[in-house]
């Protein structure tokens, strides 16, 4: 029967470039001159590199990875997505962007954050989570793996050598010293730590009560004979008996990590070595030597000020790339992790768009498709695919060549996806049945609170080009982009710059001025991730039960549901928090009349008493124009499942075949259909039928499937047996 055909309607080709050093599905195909379809060992070579099933596999397969090196001319640190030619192994640091990153971490904890508080945009403290990134930040998760070190050495010291279990402690320090090791060579994961090492070294005696800061002395309140309150300052000969007091297991300690130190930098350096001994083991006593305040204070300073410079640095190169893993992340995110059934998977192209378009590559994207959905195996069918960042500019042009010296402000420009490509790669797309969805680009013009005040005309304008096309039915405009961090609340306060007092003690400063802070200008997320992510999960039956309950067929696919229909937008929505109040009536209205776009909304909703604090979905339409108003996406879906399930029980649209296909016999595949009708997720709904007309002269089949009152025609060529 149809179900056991067909096993996934939600395969998704993400036309995204993640990583450059990665292999990518233009190298794989190859040349393809000559050839209609690929081999089966080409098709399960492209899934070992590109297929991924959740955003844990993405970030192992593609791990996502920036590179820097150091530029001794400018004194700067300079940040590049694709591996620099010409600079040594040993003089790049790379920066991978995976979970243990800072900047990814918390842009990912500020979306969990906001979901579960289920604030809009205008009430949250964003400050709280940008501050993930300053330096003291850092260090309060370097002070969590400190203690598990000291905790595991400390264990480990205390057993027998031979002991099953001192051996399998070692094991753990291994790993922790691996991590730990990373950041070595790594001079901005080492800044931090200097600067919290210097702070927490000059600054002893600070405390939210304590205005001033002295000088520092340490000594002991005692009794005088006399009975009075007396200070004794403790003498500097104890130093060297003090490192008595520290316990055998710190010594040890301290001793492996300047050895592992030694062993992996032949030519390191006694001030980084003795950071990262203070970062991982803290001291208090031999390695308190004298400090020169000034010094320290001048070196506190040049941290703060380089770290800030590359830090900015950073984020404007990296943001881009992040907001695509941010992207893949929310895809998989609107599936939930405990549904089991026909999850989402994502097949990442990692080309460009730009690229894909080029005439000489659109070929070998046609192989791969004509491979995978022109056959009657349906298990590794492509059915949509997601194009994010599409330039505003809706007479934008493919460039032919590369702009490389831009200044800042069109710097990022570059990555955006021209409408030129975009139609070239819809065009090709829709000879294969996959549903494109495409989002504009991020920035402050595309977001919820820009669409409350303009409405969708803005972007109505934009699609003018892409509507009345042979390829409009297979491409879907998402709107509005949704924000991370709004651009007017990105700012980061890292640390205050140090200055010394009259008392020759070293104070932060509380000047305003002496603030140092970085802005990350906003940080976004494509609609087009969201939206295909959100229909692609609501494709399988199993999470259509996880909220409808009943009504629902566990061996269909939601091909025909209807996110509009009934209260259906309000059972099921994104995972996405809400990010304003709502929009106006007249903006409603406007949204109503055009009937445009996959549109979400941030409106105030109740279903069951319940209030909804996650974003929904308003609109689910293409850019085909039909009787005045664009096409419900469901319509595209259905015909192509029909007519993929009709190709493989009729053994290639056989005549007899089809008369069997569309019998009143209680078994045929049209008699199934139709009682199923009153499923959610039935391939015909409650007012829908399906009817055929064969035309033998002509040699061609019309299937002509009723939504209610409008008519989707398909027709197919009749596959006539020899002799007839």
């Amino acid at each position: 029967m149809a179900e056991s055909i067909i096993k996934q309607t939600n395969r998704t080709l993400l036309i995204e470039e993640i990583n450059p050093e990665k292999l990518n599905l233009l190298t794989l195909v190859g040349d393809v001159r000559g050839l209609d379809s690929l081999s089966d060992d080409k098709i399960k070579e492209i899934n070992e590199a590109l297929l991924v099933r959740n955003f844990e596999e993405f970030l192992e397969k593609f791990d996502p990875t920036v590179y820097s090196f150091f530029n001794a001319a400018t004194g700067k640190i300079v940040y590049s997505k694709e591996k620099p030619a010409g600079v040594p192994e040993n003089m790049l640091s790379i920066v991978h962007l995976n979970a243990h990153n800072d900047f990814l971490k918390m842009l990912m904890t500020l979306v969990e954050t906001k979901r579960s508080q289920g604030i809009i945009n205008a009430d949250f403290k964003f400050e709280k989570l940008t501050e993930m990134i300053s330096p003291s930040k850092v260090m309060d998760d370097i002070k969590q793996v400190r203690k598990e070190l000291q905790y595991t050495y400390a264990e480990y010291a205390k057993l027998e050598d031979g002991d099953p279990h001192k051996l399998d402690l070692g094991d753990k320090l291994n790993s922790m010293f691996e991590e730990a090791s990373a950041n070595y060579q790594n001079l901005m994961a080492m800044i931090p730590l200097a600067i919290s090492d210097i702070k927490t070294r000059l600054l002893l005696g600070e405390s939210k009560e304590s205005e001033s800061n002295d000088a520092l002395t340490l000594g002991l309140l005692t009794m005088s004979s006399e009975g009075e309150l007396t200070v004794i300052e403790a003498p500097k000969v104890e130093e060297s008996a003090l490192v008595v007091t520290d316990d055998n297991s710190n010594a040890g300690l301290i001793e492996a990590l300047e050895d592992d130190y030694d062993a992996l930098n032949s030519e390191g350096n006694s001030y980084v070595k003795q950071l990262v001994v203070r970062t991982f083991c803290p001291l208090n006593s031999s390695m308190q030597s004298q400090i020169d305040v000034k010094k320290e204070v001048d070196n506190y300073n040049t941290y703060l000020e380089f770290y800030k410079n590359a830090k900015d640095d950073f984020i404007k190169v990296v943001k881009p790339l992040v907001e695509k893993i941010l992207g893949v992340w929310a895809f998989f995110e609107q599936y939930p992790k405990q549904v089991k059934g026909m999850k989402p998977s994502l097949l990442i192209a990692n080309v460009k768009n730009e690229a894909m378009a080029n005439s000489l590559n659109v070929p070998k994207l046609c192989a791969y498709l004509n491979t995978v959905n022109e056959k009657n195996d349906y298990g590794n069918t492509v059915w949509y695919a997601i194009v994010a960042g599409v330039s505003l500019d809706e007479k934008s042009k493919m460039n032919v060549t590369r702009e490389r010296f831009k200044g800042n402000k069109d710097s990022i420009k570059t990555e955006n996806v021209s409408v030129e490509s975009l139609a070239r790669i819809a065009d090709a797309l829709k000879d294969y049945g996959v549903q494109c969805f495409y989002s504009y680009e991020t920035g402050d013009k595309t977001t919820f609170n820009s669409m409350a005040m303009t409405g969708v005309g803005f972007f109505d304008d934009r699609c003018a080009s892409l509507s009345g096309k042979p390829y409009s039915e297979y491409l879907i405009p998402c709107v509005p982009n949704f924000t991370i961090i709004p651009k007017d609340k990105s700012g980061v306060k890292l640390e205050s710059r140090m200055i010394v007092n009259e008392n020759e003690a070293a104070e932060l400063s509380k000047a305003k001025e002496d603030i140092m802070k970085l802005w990350i200008d906003g940080v976004y997320i494509g609609a087009a991730y969201v939206a295909a992510g959100f229909v692609a999960s609501y494709q399988s039956p199993e999470y259509l039960k996880e909220y409808f309950k009943k009504d629902v067929d566990t061996d269909l696919p939601g091909v025909r549901f209807d996110i509009e229909a009934k209260n259906n937008s309000l059972k099921i929505h994104t995972t996405m928090s809400k990010e304003i109040t709502g929009f106006t009536n007249s903006v409603k209205d406007d949204i109503n009349k055009r009937g445009f776009g996959f549109v979400f909304s941030s409106e105030n909703a109740v279903l069951d008493g319940e209030n909804i604090s996650h974003i929904m979905v308003y609109k689910a339409r293409n850019l085909k124009l039909s009787g005045g108003s664009y096409e419900p996406i469901y319509k595209t879906q259905t015909a192509n499942y029909i007519e993929r399930i009709l190709r493989h029980a009729t053994g290639d649209f056989k005549a007899e075949n089809i008369a069997k296909f569309f019998s009143n016999n209680p078994s045929s595949q049209k008699s199934i259909w139709l009682s199923k009708k009153t499923n959610i997720n039935g391939i015909l709904g409650s007012n829908d039928d399906i009817t055929y007309e064969a035309d033998e002269t002509a040699g061609v089949c019309a299937i002509e499937i009723s939504f209610g009152n409008a008519v989707k025609r398909v027709e197919v060529p009749l596959n006539r047996v020899a002799g007839e």
